[in-house]
């Protein structure tokens, strides 16, 4: 199974879903039928910053004067947000590097509202602590563990060129997150490509050793999305959102010590995990600009030619609507 059907068969489990979840259980008729003087942002969100943000309640806050309520989802991953969008059920969200990607390539009508800094230093190629592996030239021929259609995939495709190597001069495992870390933690695989919290994790409790981050290989942004309809009706709202993600992303870059706990408390993980991830992360979001979504361009290039999605893309196509 291709990863643009894996992605398109999240819609029959979307509405288990949407039923294990009340903001998402309202249908979208129910918003229209709202009076014509009000506006509700609908935010889904997986555990993370958004989390930290609805904890705060400084969005509420920001948009009560516009007449606008916002209502809070959380989903356990972010293709299961962006099928959401694509039924109607949310209008903002976040989200990796290549979820957007098949997405669009699927017809999904998404926005990109936002982007972090670059964020390299926040996805690894990592080995047992006694391996021979020593640099990546070494990886000729190894079982490398990642997640299929993923912003790792783009990394390691890079990674690779980076030092001479193809991609298929390593043998691919294809395995999520929970699986890669069981096969690690076994010796199944030779080395593991993740990213934080669970690369800090692995380091942490498997004692695992960093081979190389994607430092000068590739930019390894989030984003948050939305759809065109929106996005078109709402130009002011997602400005406001984006300018509180970016609040918290301010206060977590002065408080790491504090931002590091409440994280752990979010995600349930150690303190120390969490400290190790924030303190290689750079922090910052801003609107999406088009050289930001030239770098979205060359992962969907990447992945048409890869033959993970059957068509090439347009990333101008899922541009924000107020894009200079």
């Amino acid at each position: 199974m291709n990863e643009l059907t894996r992605f398109s068969l999240q819609r029959r489990h979307l509405l288990a879903t949407v039923a294990a979840t009340a903001a998402v259980a309202a249908a979208p008729q129910a918003w229209a039928q709202a009076p014509a003087a009000s506006r509700v942002l609908r935010v889904g969100h997986q555990k993370g910053w958004l989390s930290i943000l609805k904890g705060r309640g400084t969005l509420e806050k920001r948009l009560a004067p516009l007449g606008v309520k916002v209502t809070w989802t959380e989903f356990n991953a972010g293709p299961v947000q962006l099928e959401a969008l694509n039924v109607g059920s949310i209008d903002f969200g976040d989200v990796g590097e290549a979820p957007p990607i098949f997405a669009q390539a699927a017809g999904a009508p998404l926005v990109y509202a936002g982007a972090t800094v670059p964020r390299p230093a926040l996805e690894a190629v990592i080995v047992p602590n006694g391996s021979p592996i020593r640099n990546v030239a070494d990886l000729k021929g190894k079982r490398v563990a990642y997640n299929k259609g993923s912003n790792v995939q783009y990394f390691l495709v890079k990674l690779l060129e980076k030092n001479g190597l193809k991609y298929g001069d390593v043998q691919s495992v294809f395995l999520a997150p929970a699986d890669a870390r069981a096969a690690f933690e076994k010796g199944a695989v030779d080395a593991w490509i993740i990213w934080d919290p669970f690369l800090a994790a692995a380091q942490k409790t498997l004692d695992a050793r960093l081979l190389a981050d994607a430092t000068g290989v590739v930019n390894n942004r989030a984003y948050y999305f939305t759809s065109r309809d929106f996005a078109t009706k709402n130009t002011d709202v997602l400005r406001i959102a984006i300018e509180e993600v970016n609040a918290i992303d301010t206060w977590a870059s002065k408080n790491k010590t504090a931002a590091a706990a409440e994280l752990s408390a979010v995600l349930g993980l150690d303190k120390s995990i969490t400290e190790l991830y924030l303190n290689r992360a750079k922090f910052g979001t801003a609107p999406v600009t088009r050289e930001i979504l030239a770098e979205q361009q060359q992962i969907a290039d990447t992945f048409f030619d890869l033959k993970l999605i059957p068509k090439k893309l347009n990333l101008l196509h899922a541009a924000p609507v107020d894009l200079l």
